[in-house]
């Protein structure tokens, strides 16, 4: 194996324990009473299946796909985008403040900008034909 393929698997297990933990710290809040809450707990418990399962596949060795990417960073930017909206105009009449709860709430974002941060570290370390979308009529005009 060579350097850069070391440095891709372990992005790419970065990415998968960041994820990990992300999933982890939402399904704690879903268990500890965030599933009583209308829409934001069952959110919550997608967010937590939905990252456990792309971790998962990312560290089983799936092929970096765009979609799996695309999944992770989803996945990542919309618990960002919850958290802040929560904390702004509210998510379904839910609000929070600040850094509450405590430390939950600075861990997801720890988590979920390391997610993201490991994702394009790694994104950077694929080979080309990984990194976009192969658009067959481009490459036959060449």
């Amino acid at each position: 194996m060579n350097a850069r393929r070391h440095i891709a698997t372990a992005l790419r297990t970065a990415t998968a324990a960041a994820l990990t933990g992300s999933a982890c710290i939402h399904a704690k809040l879903y268990i500890d009473g965030y599933r009583f809450i209308h829409v934001v707990g069952p959110l919550f418990l997608f967010q937590a299946g939905s990252s456990f399962a792309l971790a998962v596949l990312l560290l089983a060795g799936a092929p970096p796909m765009l979609w799996l990417r695309a999944g992770v960073a989803g996945v990542a930017v919309g618990a960002l985008g919850g958290f802040a909206a929560s904390r702004t105009v509210g998510v379904f009449g839910f609000t929070e403040h600040g850094l509450e709860p405590a430390p939950q709430a600075a861990l997801s974002l720890v988590t979920e900008i390391g997610t993201l941060l490991f994702l394009g570290l790694w994104q950077m370390t694929l080979p080309r034909q990984h990194r976009a979308v192969r658009r067959p009529a481009a490459d036959a005009a060449r």
